[in-house]
């Protein structure tokens, strides 16, 4: 696999980017059997970000692990592995960002990778339905959809049916991807047709070209418009009846370390995790 910043072997598709960080000391985790466990291990963990929980006395795991994850994590993720290696002495983690279905697939086509965290629970089904996952995957955070336009709103976009103009240049994201598949449900709800200017690999590559000024509006996840600051402005699309997707963590099955795998999916479902989560605009539980 190739990508940018590298500690180990690891993969992600183009545009995708790949991050490590540090370490340092913290609590033991017994390795678990199935990720439907982790959230009741999480609390007894004081819910620290990277926290490598338990009252077991056993050493912390030590090692390295690839992660892939889904382009909308990027910012809050790195938060979590910073402060997951902090915590936990000897522990590597690299992790590649992309568009969820293709990281689905390069999981399913054999490259090596500790966990996924997806961005739908259908990109997961991807994984899970190829006996690729150990348990059942965890839904740890929601996410919806919010229009970013360029600050100043220069095409003048104040509704979701405002994007149905020919004088309106749009971004989705392609429908195979959880941003894309959102879209399409948000978009058929309101019974509004968009013939979009570009179709883009993942979330960051749409919000992008609404940064750069290439497009008038995007359609993007509520927390990449958060993210943004002051590069964007947000348009409202809807209320708390609004679609949203999912996020789904797994340990993987053939992972090489799994007692660390299982360490770090937890400190992305510990009650400090989520809170980081929540923090960037998502909706956890």
């Amino acid at each position: 696999m190739t990508g940018a910043s590298r500690t180990r072997a690891s993969s992600a598709p183009s545009g995708s980017s790949g991050r490590r960080a540090g370490a340092r000391r913290g609590g033991a985790l017994a390795t678990l059997a199935a990720l439907g466990l982790l959230l009741t291990g999480c609390s007894a963990a004081d819910g620290a970000p990277g926290a490598a929980g338990g009252a077991t006395g056993d050493p912390a795991p030590t090692g390295s692990i690839t992660v892939l994850a889904a382009a909308s994590l990027t910012g809050p993720l790195d938060e979590i592995v910073d402060a997951f290696e902090a915590r936990t002495p000897g522990a590597e983690v690299t992790v590649s960002y992309g568009g969820s279905s293709a990281l689905a697939q390069q999981v399913v086509a054999g490259s090596p990778v500790d966990a996924f965290l997806s961005a739908s629970s259908a990109t997961m089904r991807t994984v899970a339905d190829a006996d690729l996952v150990e348990g059942e995957p965890v839904t740890f955070a929601r996410n919806s959809l919010q229009i970013a336009v360029p600050a100043g709103d220069p095409g003048g976009v104040g509704s979701l049916a405002d994007l149905a103009s020919p004088d309106v240049s749009v971004a989705l994201c392609a429908p195979e991807v959880p941003c894309g598949a959102l879209a399409v449900q948000v978009l058929e709800a309101a019974g509004v047709s968009v013939v979009p200017a570009t179709l883009e690999p993942d979330v960051k590559s749409a919000l992008t070209k609404v940064e750069l000024g290439e497009v008038d509006a995007a359609l993007v996840y509520r927390t990449d418009v958060v993210a943004a600051g002051d590069a964007v402005q947000g348009v409202e699309i809807g209320g708390d009846d609004a679609p949203t997707t999912a996020y789904e963590a797994a340990r993987l099955r053939d992972s090489a370390d799994p007692a660390l795998a299982d360490a770090f999916v937890a400190s992305v479902l510990s009650a400090d995790g989520r809170s980081v989560l929540a923090d960037a605009g998502f909706t956890v539980g």
